[in-house]
């Protein structure tokens, strides 16, 4: 999701502080049809084909306003607006999710190292990955793909 080199450190597994579930299996299922009417196709090959967005192609990156990004596949927050910043990347990127129970994690070795996936814990969407970059007071980097979130303002 980000420059993907080698020198990016995943956040380390043992000390992930959301839920882990490697045996994808989550509270809202449905089969894949259903998933393929309710998401467009950039949305379903994102949140269920584990794909990527090009860098700087999200409106939702430029997003300021105050408010939540919930999950695009099934509705939970997932990150606010005010922890939300510009990383540089091109992707949306934030220091904490929306509650300790809205994301939750696997490893990924697609590039040939462990990276740390996360993933919507009531749907099992991917949203992107997590690293150990960010900013104060978290040191995190919640990158995630745009696609993967819909933004509703504060009313």
């Amino acid at each position: 999701m980000d420059k993907d080199t080698k020198s990016q450190k995943a956040f380390p597994q043992k000390s992930f502080p959301q839920k882990s579930f490697p045996q994808k299996s989550f509270p809202m299922s449905l089969p894949d049809d259903e998933w393929k009417k309710r998401l467009t196709p950039e949305q379903y090959r994102v949140l269920r084909k584990e794909g990527t967005e090009h860098s700087c192609s999200s409106p939702l990156n430029d997003e300021k306003r105050d408010g939540v990004f919930y999950c695009a596949g099934c509705g939970k927050p997932l990150f606010a607006t005010a922890d939300k910043f510009e990383s540089k990347t091109g992707w949306p990127s934030f220091t904490k999710p929306f509650d300790e129970n809205a994301i939750g994690q696997s490893t990924d070795y697609k590039l040939g190292y462990a990276r740390t996936e996360i993933h919507c814990a009531h749907c099992g969407g991917h949203l992107g990955h997590v690293f150990e970059d960010g900013p104060k007071p978290t040191g995190l980097r919640y990158c995630i793909n745009g696609a993967a979130m819909q933004f509703k303002p504060a009313e």
